[in-house]
């Protein structure tokens, strides 16, 4: 009952989000004579729009986690942590670390995020994917099999 409470907070919060930044536009601009329509917002404004989207879709995915681990502070400072972790910044790590026990959010849950991290091996600099990404994969299913290594392409005649 408690997750599904959660759930429906982190939702509801996206929702209210959501709703609310067109109506604040509108109020902003409301003795404007030509009111500005959703088909020409800026690309600017679009991947802001996708990406506060893509974020509430997020956090909805992370609070089917079980305990605290799914709760959005824990979300939030905890996927922080094992990037942290990643680039060898440990003091910054550590004060981090702090913050998130003081959320009472699992320590557990952050040890098996991160080992799924460095299970993955090192992000190729040519690939789409980003750090956040795969934090945020590992930190939702740490449990993932590492992915399959890319095929080598065929060598030169």
């Amino acid at each position: 009952m408690l997750s599904s409470l959660r759930t429906f907070a982190v939702v509801a919060l996206g929702g209210f989000i959501l709703a609310a930044a067109p109506a604040a536009t509108a109020f902003a601009q409301g003795s404007s004579s030509e009111p500005k329509q959703a088909e020409q917002k800026t690309p600017e404004e679009q991947a802001k729009d996708e990406a506060q989207r893509r974020s509430v879709e997020e956090y909805a995915e992370a609070a089917k986690l079980p305990g605290n681990a799914g709760l959005p502070e824990c979300v939030w400072s905890g996927r922080r942590i094992t990037m942290l972790l990643w680039r060898d910044d440990i003091d910054t790590a550590r004060r981090h670390m702090d913050l998130y026990e003081r959320f009472g959010c699992p320590t557990e849950h952050l040890k098996i995020a991160f080992r799924c991290l460095v299970r993955q091996g090192n992000i190729d600099s040519k690939s789409p994917e980003r750090l956040s990404e795969r934090a945020h994969a590992c930190w939702v299913n740490p449990d993932a099999p590492a992915p399959a290594p890319a095929a080598a392409p065929p060598a030169a005649q």
